[in-house]
């Protein structure tokens, strides 16, 4: 394991210094975000690229992707494939460039996310449909493996005070919102704001235009911490974080499916990986489902458990190890 590894574990386990450490990133990418969605630099150098048959596995800057990264990383590993960890780099707007130019060879994705960033005008109607959208628009050095059936959708989710003063409830929908959305403050990562999948869809598709945004990080704690505060009202939560349960947010429905299909899926680059790996990977894909996530989530979000130690465990119960 190597050492920029460690320090992002131990970051990790302390929820104090986890939440110092991504307000520090969030400042960081809020004044990147105006520049279009493009990335403010590559925190990876050329120095930091995999060598002969090492396979760099990177993580997006939230629980949940590193989580699964090391899941990744480590069903390699039992292939007999060497592995080093970039862990929370940042956003997707800065990984896929990282992708394509080598720095990093395996990344967790969802795909509805991933096509609404290369195609914000896609609008698939199935998961095979949006993984054909995709390929369709891949960076030709790139390649999609298979899709997990476990889906992690962005969502907007409001807190306890305002599910109850406005009565909404689980059946709600985001359309709900229409009257009141200029009485709400929006709570997101900063690439939120240019996003079709964030305030751009929500009011092309939904026709909202909320009081203010303040710009958070991707459904980590600042987002959570800023809903249980009413700091903000409604809030980018993915479906499967079990402070939804716990704080008794409310998921609003999406019936407009504005945040499509988010199957996780390995993107890969394509002469970084050998056909073991990509085996290795696909065998991840099926047998990883939503109620399997969430709990592998619960364990390192709600227990503070080790992501690295959740991810050993997992792939032993499902004989991949």
């Amino acid at each position: 394991m190597t050492s920029t590894h460690r320090i992002s574990r131990s970051i990790r386990r302390n929820r104090g210094a986890a939440v110092v450490a991504l307000a520090a990133a969030t400042a960081l990418l809020a004044g990147c975000s105006s520049d279009s969605g493009k990335s403010g630099g590559n925190p990876l150098t050329d120095d930091n690229k995999a060598s002969g048959d090492t396979v760099v596995v990177g993580s997006n800057n939230f629980p949940e992707s590193t989580l699964i990264a090391d899941i990744y990383g480590e069903a390699l590993k039992s292939r007999g494939i060497k592995v080093t960890y970039k862990p929370n780099i940042g956003s997707r707007e800065t990984t896929y460039g990282l992708l394509k130019n080598g720095s990093i060879s395996v990344l967790p994705e969802y795909n509805g996310a991933l096509l609404a960033y290369l195609d914000p005008k896609a609008k698939p109607t199935t998961a095979d449909a949006t993984t054909t959208a995709i390929e369709a628009k891949l960076d030709s050095k790139l390649t999609l493996l298979k899709a997990a059936a476990a889906q992690s959708k962005d969502s907007v989710t409001v807190n306890a005070a305002t599910a109850n003063k406005y009565h909404l409830t689980e059946k709600s929908t985001i359309a709900d919102l229409k009257d009141i959305d200029k009485e709400l403050v929006l709570g997101a990562s900063p690439e939120f704001q240019t996003r079709q999948q964030g305030l751009v869809g929500l009011k092309s598709v939904y026709g909202l235009d909320f009081k203010s945004f303040r710009a958070l990080d991707a459904g980590g704690p600042l987002t959570q911490a800023a809903l249980k505060k009413d700091a903000v009202q409604a809030g980018d939560i993915f479906t499967t974080d079990p402070t939804i349960s716990k704080e008794k947010f409310v998921v609003l429905q999406d019936p407009k499916n504005l945040f499509g299909f988010e199957n996780v899926q390995p993107l890969v680059y394509k002469s970084a990986l050998p056909q073991k790996g990509v085996d290795a990977l696909n065998a991840v894909s099926a047998k990883l489902d939503t109620a399997t996530l969430l709990d592998l989530d619960t364990q390192v979000q709600a227990q503070n458990k080790d992501p690295l130690d959740v991810a050993k465990a997992w792939l032993k119960s499902a004989g991949l190890s």
